[in-house]
């Protein structure tokens, strides 16, 4: 592990030169906001990084737009009505919301300007060096053009609906993340400008291949403007202007007043549709009658427009991404399968009498065994019972159909929907009433609460006694994001641990008020106060002059409560590593605040989605320190207002394992980055190989060739 500076070594920067003093009245925390736009900006730097592969750069990119998306999808709305209610106001980070919103307008506007660098300068020669051309409708040849005429007359001319907007034609209805083109015409003996509007339909390949031989392709945003005039035949076309429209995800709820959560989730989703506009991009310099227009139209005002430098069809390369050229991509990584399930014959249930397993996905696979272990929980006649949270479960989910399975074969199966999970409501409601019509208990969890416990509770008739199952994990019931996030699963049959486990779906299901929980740590009962405890017993061995050390891995980190108790941990002597891929509110390396305390992100091929927390408890053999591992961050709202559940890693080989994780991330020298106290990052990069590639390395090692026999 990486060797800690003395608290007293000198500073050679004066960026992180900050008092103690300056930091009193709410300062000693970092704006959420703005490092969330540093993380967003380390995504983008894994597109400019040339050790990157070009089409994983081009895959970066398209994820930092993504990212940008979400932030004004979730962000945005809120931030907008604190400047109109009170500009003046400071947050608890101490900046005025008039301060923080035109921050913001500045972070974005310098990375897309960034983004748009580095894929003009650099991404793009690359392409076109790789025979990846990307073509205006100029420099198609003669048959490519013909080629594209049929293909657009056939395949783009029928979906595409012009509208125009005058005294009989209302102002088009524009939906959330389209993109649209502008259009002025005029009738060809009159002067006076009309307005238009072309949705470019996004079900239709936004990258279309000009020929079968070469690697050639032309945005269908290119391929409209080039048969523009086909859609308004004898009109007069003057100019055209493509933009975006972003609309505002947060809906105003109120749930101790609503009778059937189902319904009212359904109304979200319709009201979301038309939520107030957070954003129009435009590309650089844009029409100013255009922008007139939709800013009358949509009742908008300038700050609501942001420049593009890049063109809007730059926003979606999934095509180019996916193109079949392994050279330019991440070698292909198939997750193992540990070796205590390669025995299929073996039942899982007799592998986890005998021992508790700790399963690291990506690198060992999470199909062959927590998918392993609902299937045979289903079809295996002695199991009385399921009971399962589903969060984020994806597209043709093999959980629910092994529920159903299990509910129609007769099992009490309870499965806990959260019909909450951002932009997943709809694909949850209609699973939710799949399972239902199967004859799965379904519930929808907690009056004023998300459930996003990930856990699985499973009763087994074994003899004359019941015997229970539990898993316990840090990311969703989710196949397909399994092989992209890093993820940890611990399954037990410990009986303490499936018991808690047992009250958990009680109090989700019923109205269990249970308090007492002997190993888990639940929110919003116990676990904060539980993680308040563990630190200041860091704090106070630190002061007696035990060994005194805590290192938590989580996505983000912004609860004040930690924050202070983590500070007066630091001044005790504590040694803090804090691994958060995402925003930290914490200012680490401040002199007599937090001398102790390092934070570092790490970004790369797979998204750090882990959550895990260790404390050195005297221990003079950190393995004997105590680990958990569980769904929640450290975030107010995962410790207030979300249903949580955290488990301790007891068994010495799995807390090897976990300690040996922490190790590798905190030496990182290619991809882990370093936070000053400002909340800038410098990134590490000294060495070749990362966190992702030492552990898919040492994964190979230990496993060999058991890989995913669907996969191989």
């Amino acid at each position: 592990m990486a060797k800690r500076k003395s608290k007293k070594t000198s500073r050679t920067s004066s960026k992180t030169d900050i008092k103690v003093e300056s930091l009193a009245n709410s300062f000693d925390s970092l704006s959420r906001d703005i490092s969330w736009f540093n993380f967003n900006s380390r995504v983008l730097h894994e597109a400019k990084d040339e050790r990157t592969p070009l089409l994983e750069r081009l895959r970066f990119l398209s994820i930092f737009y993504s990212n940008l998306d979400e932030f004004f999808m979730k962000r945005m709305g809120s931030l907008k009505r604190h400047v109109l209610l009170g500009a003046q106001q400071r947050n608890k980070e101490g900046l005025t919301w008039y301060q923080l919103f035109h921050e913001i307008k500045q972070k974005v506007n310098h990375l897309m300007t960034e983004a748009h660098s580095i894929f003009n300068e650099k991404i793009l020669p690359q392409l076109h060096q790789n025979e990846i051309m990307l073509v205006k409708w100029e420099e198609l040849t003669e048959i490519e053009r013909s080629t594209l005429q049929v293909y657009f007359r056939k395949q783009v001319f029928p979906v595409l609906t012009p509208l125009s907007v005058d005294s009989g034609h209302p102002f088009p209805f524009i939906s959330n993340l389209s993109t649209s083109l502008g259009i002025i015409l005029s009738y060809p003996d009159q002067e006076e400008k009309l307005f238009a509007r072309v949705k470019i339909p996004g079900a239709l390949p936004q990258w279309i291949r000009t020929n079968a031989v070469e690697f050639r392709f032309i945005s269908i945003q290119e391929l409209i403007l080039a048969h523009i005039n086909e859609l308004f035949p004898s009109m007069k076309v003057i100019s055209t202007m493509s933009f975006r429209l972003t609309r505002d995800s947060e809906v105003e709820r109120d749930e101790e007043d609503v009778e059937d959560l189902l319904e009212m989730i359904e109304e979200e989703i319709k009201q979301r549709k038309f939520a107030s506009i957070v954003r129009i991009e435009y590309l650089k310099p844009g029409d100013s009658w255009v922008l007139n227009y939709l800013l009358e139209g949509l009742n908008l005002s300038d700050s609501d427009f942001y420049e593009s430098p890049t063109p809007l069809d730059h926003l979606n390369f999934k095509i180019l991404t996916d193109l079949p050229l392994p050279h330019l991509r991440y070698e292909t990584w198939v997750p193992r399968i540990p070796s205590s399930f390669l025995d299929e014959s073996v039942s899982v249930f007799n592998i986890l009498k005998n021992q508790d397993l700790l399963i690291h996905s990506p690198y060992e696979s999470f199909s062959a065994t927590i998918e392993r272990l609902i299937n045979e929980a289903a079809s295996d006649p002695k199991v009385l019972a399921i009971k399962m949270t589903l969060y984020r479960t994806g597209d043709n989910s093999p959980f629910v159909k092994s529920l159903i399975l299990a509910a129609e074969s007769g099992k009490q199966v309870v499965c806990l929907v959260e019909l909450k999970a951002r932009f997943e409501e709809e694909r949850n409601i209609v699973w939710a009433q799949e399972l239902e019509e199967a004859g799965v208990h379904v519930v929808y969890g907690i009056i004023g609460l998300k459930t996003h416990a990930k856990t699985v509770l499973i009763v087994r008739q074994e003899g004359d006694e019941l015997k229970s199952y539990c898993h316990l994990g840090t990311g969703n019931y989710n196949s397909e994001t399994a092989r992209l996030y890093t993820d940890l699963g611990f399954l037990t049959s410990n009986d303490l641990i499936t018991s808690d486990v047992m009250e958990l779906f009680n109090y989700l299901t019923g109205r269990s008020l249970h308090i007492h929980y002997k190993k888990l740590l639940v929110a919003p009962i116990n676990m904060l106060q539980r993680f308040l405890e563990l630190i200041e017993g860091e704090k106070n061995n630190a002061e007696q002059g035990h060994p005194s050390q805590i290192i938590v891995k989580c996505n983000n980190f912004e609860e004040r409560q930690v924050s202070q108790a983590l500070y007066k941990a630091s001044q005790a002597g504590t040694q803090i590593d804090l691994i958060i891929r995402g925003f930290c509110c914490l200012r680490p390396q401040v002199p007599g605040l937090s001398d102790n305390i390092r934070v570092i992100s790490v970004i790369g091929r797979f998204l750090e989605h882990s959550r895990i927390y260790y404390f050195r408890k005297k221990a003079v053999d950190p393995i004997d320190g105590e680990f958990y591992i569980g769904s929640a961050d450290w975030m107010y709202r995962n410790l207030h207002k979300r249903v949580e559940a955290v488990v301790p890693i007891e068994d010495r080989q799995l807390k090897e394992k976990l300690w040996d994780i922490l190790r590798i991330m905190l030496s990182d020298k290619r991809q882990a980055w370093d936070m000053n106290a400002n909340g800038d990052y410098v990134q590490r990069s000294s060495e070749p190989l990362g966190t992702h590639s030492i552990l898919m390395n040492q994964t190979k090692i230990k496993y060999g060739h058991h890989v995913e026999e669907a996969k191989s």
